[in-house]
């Protein structure tokens, strides 16, 4: 991959995460990241395009972030506490390959297309999914009702945590309540 084309992800990702997909125009991403419009276009050809850049980029960072969180959970309960502390982390800042917590960007993303058919939407779909799965990976055996329970919380803690700030509460309250079920 070119050093420009990655400069121009790194710079939609970053402002696009921070400040919404609709607040931040072309123009925004060139002057920040010195890149010029030519240059843009010649890597992609709409927003659209880099938007979906962007979140394929995000994409691979936060799979890789909560696989490398996982390994090692050999039962219910140490999936649960590292998904959960790792939440934990990741709102509090702590979590350096994730950047400053603003709430999930494949939820941010996805409220502002209102086209649920659209290539981005299906997009930020495809990572709940994958999110889904690898979770599914490391609870080893099937166990449709716990796997569901973390994934909605997990959203839901993500949610509350960016809303409130209360990340201790949220964490702490989603682990006691998933290693009842």
């Amino acid at each position: 991959m070119s050093q420009k084309r990655q400069l121009l992800i790194d710079t939609a990702l970053k402002l696009f995460y921070k400040n919404g997909i609709n607040s931040i125009g072309i123009n925004e991403i060139l002057k920040s990241s010195g890149v010029a419009k030519r240059t843009l276009y010649n890597h992609f050809e709409s927003k659209d395009a880099l938007v979906l850049a962007a979140l394929e980029q995000r994409h691979d960072n936060f799979m890789a972030w909560l696989e490398k969180k996982l390994v090692g959970a050999q039962s219910e309960t140490d999936v649960i506490e590292a998904v959960f502390n790792a939440l934990n982390g990741w709102f509090k800042g702590l979590e350096a390959e994730l950047g400053d917590f603003r709430g999930c960007f494949f939820i941010n993303t996805s409220a502002e297309f209102s086209d649920v058919e659209c290539e981005i939407s299906q997009y930020c779909g495809y990572h709940k999914q994958e999110v889904r799965n690898l979770i599914q990976k490391y609870l080893g055996k099937d166990n449709p009702d716990l796997l569901d329970a973390i994934c909605i919380m997990q959203e839901g803690a993500i949610t509350m945590a960016y809303m409130t700030g209360n990340c201790d509460e949220i964490t702490n309250k989603s682990i006691e309540i998933l290693k009842k079920l």
